[in-house]
């Protein structure tokens, strides 16, 4: 039988981000929940507690040379034994979390209850899971998981001599098993199926496609998906709250190493993980140790290893997330299906930076059925789980949209159909020849002077001011009032050309950091006025070189501009969120009609064109 798939909507939360150590020790645990992925427990029911028994589990790992302790919780349902055998899921929590989180128990408690053996997990270096932090990489947390599959599969006991003899097995020591989870535990999935070709099915909830892009973004020059080969904008406030997060444990976790006792710091990351955070926060990059620290952010990250991952992948990506944008879901998406991997994709509300909707996921709820997205989970694993064939996995492609109930859906991701021209009086036009010759100006200040994403201060109830930014640091292009709505579902693009004599000087001085930094947006001008940043996403830009047009990949967004609406294109010479110009560098960009100043919409409707 074919699984309805019906309507819905969700929440997540994030945090505040500090760097020292000190700080680190203080606010860790606080920290690690609302990153640790979504969710609030629900007490169970008598009879959902009765679906299911839970045994608490211990295996020792060999994991990237090291022998590693993982944590784990095995729920198996009622009935399961070797002659009644179910399938299998894996999961594991976001970073700074651990087996008990709400969302990751929520896991194990709502598949158990559905006839799945859960086996909840403590990722390494997190609860009490040992070894340290490595970044989900392959041969570290991919091995680990790995293991544990072979728990799954019969060919090995818990430290306790546990056997899990209850799991469908595709063949000898391998078992009927999918993964799911979100960010840290999203990307795990992938780092898994890379190294163990008999994970069957997989569900990556708002993880990163490229680390190097996650953690400091460049929306330029991308080589292939999100990777620029020119090093990107750091993003000092999500960068340093993962960096307090992992410090802030007990310096009794058993992922601690007493050997770095004497330098105080990074006492739970993997080296290589802790001279990308020093690196980055040096505000310096120079050309050998920037392409070395981009090289290790790739080698953890799905783009590096995409190539081997062949498991149906069924990616859900959050539309409000300044951590893990929309693009990153897309390059994952069209890298599998590049390949020949059976991959679908999701645009739901949440993600690492709010946008809850009533009625959306929550793994901590365990509201699959009731949600739109929950729906389609269970019906990627009644697909290649428990293989009913007839099972109807849903659309290529869906989106959430909140002019409209139910989610929207598509054959691909849409692609660019409306173009916009940046004139030089300062508006924003749509035929070419509309533009009118003219330069305008802007000058960073040394702080910044825009405030775009949601700080991490807002997302844990301090005071966070909505977004703006300062007359003489920034430059705008706003369009005429909308005639009639325009929904724009996909990644904006702008091509520019500006002029910096400043930079031009200083651009090729081998230091990165010498190049010019910008922030691209768009907002949606109301008639009042009133400017609303669509979910207060921004596109920080390196750019390459100022004697050079260049295109900006703004994030993707769903979004319906109203009629009577405006549009406006910015450039920003700074943002709170992000590191930026090294010196003043006045900008000025010069406009004519035959110029290449120009955004591109991917517009869906009528008023695409």
């Amino acid at each position: 039988m074919s699984r309805a798939v019906s309507g819905s909507r969700s929440r997540s939360k994030a945090s505040k981000a500090l760097s020292r150590r000190p700080l680190a020790l203080l606010a860790g645990a606080a920290l690690a929940a609302p990153l640790a992925f979504a969710g609030t427990a629900q007490a169970g029911t008598e009879a959902e507690a009765s679906a299911y028994t839970v045994t608490a589990l211990k295996f020792t790992v060999s994991a990237g040379g090291r022998s590693c302790t993982v944590d784990a919780d095995l729920y198996r349902p009622a009935g399961a034994d070797a002659r009644h055998p179910v399938p299998a899921v894996l999961a594991t929590n976001g970073f700074g979390g651990s087996k008990s989180d709400g969302s990751t128990d929520g896991i194990g408690k709502a598949f158990a209850s559905r006839g799945y053996a859960g086996l909840v997990y403590s990722g390494l270096g997190f609860g009490k899971s040992g070894c340290l932090i490595t970044l989900d990489d392959p041969e570290t947390d991919g091995r680990a998981a790995a293991a544990l599959v072979d728990f799954l599969g019969g060919t090995r006991a818990a430290d306790d001599g546990t056997e899990a003899d209850f799991v469908t097995q595709d063949g000898p020591g391998d078992p009927v098993v999918g993964m799911i989870g979100g960010s840290y535990g999203g990307a795990i999935q992938m780092a898994t199926a890379a190294v163990d070709p008999r994970v069957d099915a997989l569900v990556p909830l708002i993880t990163w496609n490229d680390l190097g892009y996650a953690l400091a973004p460049n929306n330029t020059g991308a080589a292939a998906g999100v990777s620029s080969d020119t090093a990107g904008v750091f993003k000092w406030q999500w960068t340093n709250g993962f960096y307090l997060m992992g410090e802030g444990q007990t310096i009794l976790s058993p992922s601690l190493d007493p050997s770095r006792f004497g330098s105080l710091d990074c006492l739970h990351f993997a080296a290589r993980a802790c001279d990308t955070i020093r690196l980055l926060n040096s505000g310096r990059y120079p050309a050998d140790r920037t392409a070395a620290m981009l090289a290790y952010a790739r080698s953890v990250s799905p783009v590096s290893y995409l190539n081997r991952v062949k498991a149906p992948t069924l990616l859900i990506q959050g539309q409000a997330d300044s951590l893990f944008n929309l693009n990153e879901a897309t390059a994952t998406y069209r890298t599998l299906k590049a390949q020949g991997t059976t991959a679908k994709m999701i645009w739901q509300a949440w993600g690492h930076s709010g946008g809850q909707a009533e009625g959306e996921l929550d793994l901590g709820q365990g509201n699959l059925e009731t949600s739109y997205v929950g729906g389609r989970i269970l019906a990627w694993f009644d697909r290649y789980l428990r293989h009913e064939t007839t099972t109807d996995t849903g659309p290529e492609f869906a989106y959430y949209r909140d002019w409209q109930s139910g989610y929207g859906t598509a054959d691909a991701v849409p692609g660019l159909t409306r173009k916009m021209y940046l004139s030089g009086d300062g508006t924003l036009v749509d035929n070419r020849s509309d533009v009118a010759r003219g330069s305008r100006r802007y000058t960073n200040w040394l702080v910044p002077t825009s405030h775009s994403e949601s700080s991490l201060a807002g997302l844990i109830g301090l005071p966070d001011p909505k977004p703006y930014d300062t007359v003489g640091t920034y430059l705008g292009w706003t369009s005429a009032p909308l005639d009639s709505a325009v929904d724009v579902v996909g990644a904006p693009k702008a091509t520019l050309k500006v002029v910096s004599p400043t930079t031009e000087r200083v651009q090729n001085s081998g230091d990165a950091a010498d190049k010019l930094v910008l922030f691209a947006k768009v907002y949606d001008v109301a008639p009042d006025g009133t400017k609303t940043l669509v979910k207060r996403l921004v596109s920080p830009v390196r750019v390459p070189d100022v004697t050079r047009s260049f295109t900006v990949q703004l994030p993707g967004i769903v979004h319906r501009y109203e009629a009577g609406h405006r549009l406006e294109f910015a450039i920003a010479a700074s943002d709170s969120a992000y590191f930026g110009n090294r010196g003043i560098k006045p900008v000025t960009v010069v406009s004519a009609p035959g110029d290449t100043g120009v955004l591109e919409l991917p517009v869906v409707g009528a008023a695409a064109r």
